[in-house]
């Protein structure tokens, strides 16, 4: 599998077929860790996700990002807006940085083994909030104001942008190209979304 990088080469990326245990073990232990050998898969709809057992320690999580979704740069700039709002008290589980743990805008964040990018997590425990709870509703509005407002004070140049163009027109003539909807339904279709 191949795709392009910032200055439009080809370059070779790894699939999922090879991310067996003992790539992940030894991804997470080239880090510094020694794993007990306990894996347990996470949900994750875009990445592989894994909990990692740590000798004589808590598990910790590793992520490896689907090849060819986001750049590097992307990828460590997310990295440092999830740190950047842990800092802020936010409820965000920011990523494990080796050697600067405290260090916003630090490329120690996303780490490579055998052709997979990766990324470290503590492991933090969490539960869906109650949608018919005023209070949990008035906290998770309080909470993503939050960190739109911090959002809002950065520049950030990778990361892709939530925009109508980008969600909803794109996605809208690719369908409609590539005949994804009966012939019978198009008409429905093209209402929803105008």
């Amino acid at each position: 599998m191949s795709e392009l990088n910032k200055n439009n080469d080809t370059i070779e990326v790894q699939d999922y077929s090879k991310l067996d245990p003992d790539t992940i073990i030894n991804a997470v232990e080239s880090k510094g860790y020694l794993s007990d050998a306990r894996i347990l898969a996470l949900n994750s709809y875009e990445n592989r996700v894994y909990q990692v057992g740590i000798e004589d320690e808590t598990p910790i999580i590793a992520k490896f990002y689907r090849p060819g979704r986001w750049s590097n740069e992307q990828i460590i700039e997310e990295h440092d807006f999830s740190n950047e709002l842990a800092l802020l008290e936010i409820p965000a589980i920011p990523p494990i940085y080796i050697d600067e743990p405290k260090s916003c805008k630090n490329k120690n964040s996303l780490f490579s083994y055998a052709g997979y990018r990766f990324s470290l997590y503590l492991r933090r425990g969490g539960r869906a909030p109650e949608l018919t709870d005023p209070e949990h509703l008035y906290w998770l509005g309080k909470f993503l104001g939050r960190i739109h407002a911090v959002g809002k004070t950065n520049t950030f140049q990778y990361r892709p942008t939530l925009s109508i163009e980008s969600f909803i027109v794109k996605p809208y003539e690719f369908i409609l190209q590539n005949k994804f909807i009966p012939e019978l339904f198009i008409e429905s279709y093209q209402a929803i979304v105008a």
